[in-house]
């Protein structure tokens, strides 16, 4: 049966404004990540048929929306998923930023909105407000920002936030506006979503707990009379057989020592992120239970906050895994490895062509003499295509 539009995926790489290397939790193997190191990944992932790049946002990382400036003119096709933050920024300054990117861009940008849930990061960044009160805030700020980006005439007066008379003069390429993504696991991120957000982004949780939170955050749109798209958050580290990709996963942690899980585990202990107390109850802190479902690991959360789990295995394996969460209604990937640049071509390399990608089209306009058919042999002749 032929798939239809409907059947397609979108796979998103990562740009690591936070740091990037062979290795976990340690200097050895690390790199720098300037603007050169942050192009060769945008283009990599431009180049290689990636439907966009999520640009994380925090204290720890670069700006994401002066990165996604620098990087949108060298590129072509990529769109840029770059985090919004209500409670930092009023929404009128936020709608004026978000259109300006989405013209410069010509319509490549995606908006990932982060209420935020480290409370130390967050006194720090002047938020004094509680798990529930920065939910009201959100849901306030999209209140005025969506309506502003659809070309509307705003005011509004809530318990958080008040406006009189915000338009934005110039608006987006993007008729609607740039598509919101939006992420959280408690019940008042849920609800958040299921009035305001178009795409609802799960960590990579073991198949069975995405379905349950999926099918919640469905019924609460569904009682709301909107429909959602879903996506996931995952890294990746395939090789081309499951014993490398194994390997692969333990290397990636080879470095890393035990006073370092601790006190990683200790920030994230702190946070009121419900979401990220799913991640870390997946693994305990304990490096003896990283096996978590089927091709699934959680090493990557023994010290970095946010998405910590990995699909592990050999092309096919992962395939089929992201099959699964597609079948769950999961239409957006958004994926990375250690190190990016590389572990960029490796995904798209070997698993991209097994995957029924909405992208594919990208790629299908390269010509015969760009096209992937490795070196000339003997100056003479190209090689011929193996079965796998």
């Amino acid at each position: 049966m032929a798939e239809t539009a409907n059947d397609k995926i979108n796979v998103f790489w990562f740009l690591p404004t936070h740091g990037d290397g062979r290795y976990l939790g340690t200097t050895k193997g690390g790199r720098a990540v300037d603007l050169p190191y942050l192009q060769q990944v945008a283009l990599a992932a431009d180049n290689l048929g990636y439907y966009g790049v999520l640009i994380p946002t925090g204290k720890s990382c670069e700006d994401s929306w002066l990165v996604a400036a620098a990087l949108a003119p060298i590129t072509r096709h990529l769109r840029y998923l770059v985090a919004v933050r209500p409670g930092l920024q009023p929404p009128s300054l936020a709608a004026r930023m978000a259109a300006t990117l989405d013209r410069l861009s010509e319509g490549r940008l995606l908006i990932n909105v982060v209420t935020g849930g480290d409370p130390v990061e967050n006194k720090g960044d002047g938020i004094f407000l509680g798990h529930s009160e920065r939910y009201e805030v959100t849901d306030e700020f999209l209140q005025v920002y969506s309506r502003l980006l659809k070309g509307e005439k705003v005011d509004f007066h809530g318990k958080h936030l008040r406006v009189e008379g915000a338009e934005v003069l110039f608006p987006p390429v993007q008729e609607q506006g740039p598509p919101l993504f939006f992420g959280g696991s408690s019940p008042e991120a849920i609800d958040v979503a299921a009035n305001q957000i178009d795409t609802y982004l799960t960590w990579g949780e073991p198949v069975e707990q995405v379905a349950e939170k999926i099918a919640v955050v469905r019924e609460r749109a569904t009682a709301r009379g909107r429909e959602l798209d879903y996506g996931i958050r995952l890294h990746v580290i395939v090789r081309e057989t499951e014993e490398e990709a194994w390997a692969a996963a333990d290397r990636l942690i080879a470095h890393l020592d035990e006073e370092t899980i601790a006190a990683a585990q200790k920030i994230f202990a702190r946070m009121d992120s419900t979401g990220q107390a799913r991640m870390s109850a997946l693994h305990k802190g304990s490096r003896e239970s990283l096996r978590i479902g089927p091709n699934l690991w959680a090493g990557v959360g023994l010290v970095r906050g946010g998405a910590g789990t990995a699909l592990v295995g050999n092309p096919q394996q992962v395939a089929d895994r992201i099959r699964e969460y597609q079948a769950l209604g999961i239409k957006n990937f958004i994926l990375s490895g250690y190190p990016h640049l590389e572990e960029a071509h490796r995904f798209a390399e070997l698993v991209m062509p097994l995957l029924p990608l909405s992208q594919s089209s990208q790629r299908a306009e390269r010509t015969i003499n760009t096209g992937p058919f490795g070196e000339t042999i003997g100056g003479d002749k190209r090689p011929q295509a193996s079965a796998s």
